[in-house]
Order: C-alpha cells, then sequence, then structure tokens
C-alpha cells in the first residue's frame, strides 16, 4: 500500500504501544519513518519492522530543544525534508490538584504539552520547504472531558487541543494541516498499569469497560489508522479538529 509513498514522518514515542502501531503504519503506507523516544534498542526494533517503508531510530528527549533540532536535521539528511510529525510522547499521572507535588505537575506538562510545542516549531522550517505538511498530535479524551484524578494529565491534554486549534489557524496559509486524535483508554503496557490483577482490579476494569457503548477498550492501531488517515493526502481539507477516538465514551 503506497498512500503514504514520499512522505516523510517523525513519531514520537514510537518504541512501543500506540507509537509503535502508528510507525509501522505509517511505513506500511510507504512513508519514510523516523522514530523518536528515549531507548534506543526499541527504535530499533521497530525501524527493523518497516514493511515497505523505511525507517530510522533516533535517540530524542521530545522537551529538549536542542535533541529536537539534531533529530529533524538526521531526519533531513536520511529522507528529505519531513512532511508528516506525530507528537504522540506522553505520560500518565493519577493525582488530583491538591495531591501532586509541584515536581510531578512539571514533569507530565513538559512531557505531554512543552514536548510537542517543540517538536511542532521545530519540524515547520522542514516543511515549508517541503511546500506543506501534516501534524498529527496524539491527544486525550480527557482533554475534552475530565475526570477524578487526573488534574495534570487533564490540563495538559486541554492544552494540546487548544494548541492544535490555535496551530491549525497559524500555519494554514502554508500548507501545513495540525490535527488532534483525542483517544480514550487504549491497550498498552501503561493502561495495564492501572488495573490489578486480583478479582478486584477485573472488577474495576470490567466496570471502566461498561462506560464505552462500543463494550471495549481501545488497540493501538485503531489510533494507527487514525493517523494515517490525517498524514495522507484524503484529508487534505481537516484542520484544526479534535477527534473523539473513545468507543462512544463521549456521546452521552
Amino acid at each position: 500500500m503506497t498512500r503514504l509513498k514520499g512522505k516523510t514522518a517523525i513519531v514520537t514515542g514510537g518504541g512501543t504501544g500506540i507509537g509503535r502501531a502508528i510507525a509501522l503504519a505509517l511505513g506500511r503506507e510507504g512513508a519514510r519513518v523516523a522514530v523518536l523516544g528515549r531507548r534506543r534498542e526499541p527504535l530499533e526494533e521497530v525501524a527493523k519492522e518497516m514493511v515497505q517503508g523505511e525507517g530510522k531510530a533516533i535517540v530524542c528527549d521530545v522537551t529538549k530543544s536542542e535533541a529536537i533540532q539534531r533529530a529533524v536535521a538526521q531526519t533531513e539528511a536520511a529522507f528529505g525534508p519531513v512532511t508528516v510529525l506525530v507528537n504522540n510522547a506522553g505520560t500518565l499521572s493519577v493525582s488530583t490538584a491538591e495531591s501532586i507535588s509541584e515536581r510531578e505537575w512539571d514533569r507530565v506538562l513538559e512531557t505531554n504539552l512543552k514536548g510537542p510545542f517543540l517538536m511542532a516549531r521545530g519540524v515547520l522550517p522542514s516543511m515549508r520547504k517541503a511546500g506543506g505538511g501534516s501534524i498529527v498530535n496524539i491527544g486525550s479524551v480527557l482533554g475534552l472531558v475530565a475526570m477524578k484524578d487526573r488534574a495534570a494529565y487533564c490540563a495538559s491534554k486541554g492544552g494540546v487541543t487548544l494548541l492544535t486549534k490555535a496551530m491549525a489557524m497559524d500555519h494554514a496559509h502554508e500548507n501545513i494541516r495540525v490535527n488532534c486524535i483525542c483517544p480514550a483508554i487504549v491497550e498498552t503496557p501503561l493502561i495495564k498499569g492501572l488495573f490489578s490483577n486480583s478479582e478486584e482490579g477485573r472488577r474495576s476494569r470490567q466496570a471502566r469497560m461498561d462506560t464505552f457503548p462500543l463494550g471495549r477498550f481501545g488497540q493501538p492501531g485503531d489510533v494507527a489508522e487514525l493517523v494515517v488517515f490525517l498524514a495522507s493526502d484524503e484529508s487534505s481539507w481537516l484542520t484544526g479538529t479534535a477527534i473523539p477516538l473513545d468507543g462512544g465514551l463521549t456521546a452521552h
């Protein structure tokens, strides 16, 4: 399949979970993909799995401007100007505004909001050289609605939602589109840690699953396929959106 043939993509947090599925889906569709993250080994494993496209593992801390500049330069040297950026790297915090430490608050906001801001700013010159591009932010349904014990996470993902819309307006004239996917719970190692392997944990998991009209949690591939659409020319008249990908959770 070649829906993304000729495109150069960067995927942050691409070594595991949702990021891994996204990188492989983009590669399957013919994109050349730079897979970014903090640990080299899983990045290299993903890069080797690319079927149609080409993959390159790049170690990068998305909260550091200098590291981002180097990563973009390495991507351009290997594959040419960047035309797709997927801001997937993120972290979770289970806490209230009162219980969270200031240090933990800063960590969550730095990773979930500052990271996408720095990455998006870092690829803009490259996308201009290419004549345009698509930025896809992986936000959260908790960037649209709130829940208990997620104060910092909701604040960070709400910021991603509005950053998406603001950048979409600022860069539309450059043919740079910016959209946000807002998933609910997706089955990844990060999420599995929320539920203990006890009877109580299993009941808690089932109770949470019962809140979804479609009756299941999301899978990494659910997110990846929507990313492919937003990265492709099929979505060329779509920008500034925050799309709930939530099994119907926010429909009621």
